[in-house]
């Protein structure tokens, strides 16, 4: 009898998609995440360029 329900269980987990579908959205929003950080870290780059630029060009006026 215990033979039986182990076949049973293995069976049920082998058909469950519930985590494997959760770890795939996990995995989609980190890299998700990690796009954003890159975006936002070189947009703050360029900006930062930017306004040292600007103020180089006004503090001597």
């Amino acid at each position: 009898m215990r033979g039986l329900i182990d076949i049973i269980a293995r069976c049920a987990l082998a058909q469950c998609q519930r985590g494997a579908t959760a770890i795939e959205y996990a995995l989609i929003l980190a890299f998700i995440f990690l796009a954003i950080v890159s975006a936002v870290s070189q947009f703050a780059s360029g900006s930062i360029a930017m306004w040292n630029h600007v103020a180089e060009e006004v503090n001597p006026h």
